[in-house]
């Protein structure tokens, strides 16, 4: 029977770091992440019973290691009927931020003529509080290292999302550089790499 999970923690960066871990950890599918209207932001996972708890737990552990004391996290292992409108509805642009209200898998279909067994690049996210900051540290990203940028995210309050992708090396060259353009012109909220992306966190994100 398939059960559901969520796990809700602050920051689009710390988001994609949990996912990722609980992607690692268990067979569990992620439906998506969703904006709560301040920093949080909620992870909709699913799967079998155990696979969806290991996947919770996995996040749980990872979160304070990422400086985050505490997250909410919750399994329903038998979702009523009638339930799914809650968890599968349009997507939307929120026009008090110009973000969207969702991140889904299906908002960025694979190019079918992209080689699926090609080794996924590194990713790396720098969020900060501050658009100019944001805008300095992407300029200061793509001039450092060979990198390309995907895209940014944005969940309101001025707290704002750049991914790039690359080789390992590149990508922390890049994030490094972004890092230290940033923390003078605003918040940096985190700044992680991730060598090896799974394919579940990268069907979230542009490609």
């Amino acid at each position: 029977m398939t059960s559901l999970g969520f796990i809700e923690a602050p920051f689009l960066s710390i988001t994609a770091m949990l996912a990722q871990e609980a992607a690692n950890a268990a067979d569990i599918r992620i439906l998506g992440f969703e904006a709560t209207g301040n920093e949080n932001i909620l992870i909709r996972i699913a799967g079998g019973v155990s696979q969806v708890r290991a996947a919770l737990h996995a996040a749980e552990s990872l979160a304070p290691e990422l400086g985050v004391a505490a997250i909410t996290t919750r399994d329903i292992p038998r979702p009523a009927d009638g339930f799914d409108p809650m968890i599968h509805f349009p997507n939307a642009t929120n026009p008090l931020y110009g973000g969207r209200d969702q991140l889904l898998p299906t908002d960025f279909p694979a190019n079918p003529e992209s080689n699926k067994h090609m080794k996924p690049q590194a990713i790396g996210i720098l969020e900060t509080q501050g658009l100019t900051a944001i805008l300095e540290a992407t300029d200061a990203m793509l001039k450092a290292a060979n990198v390309k940028l995907v895209g940014k995210e944005k969940i309101g309050a001025a707290y704002v999302t750049v991914i790039v992708t690359g080789d390992v090396a590149a990508v922390t060259a890049a994030i490094d550089a972004g890092k230290s353009a940033a923390e003078p012109l605003g918040k940096v909220i985190a700044a992680h790499i991730i060598a090896r992306p799974h394919e579940e966190l990268t069907a979230l994100l542009p490609k």
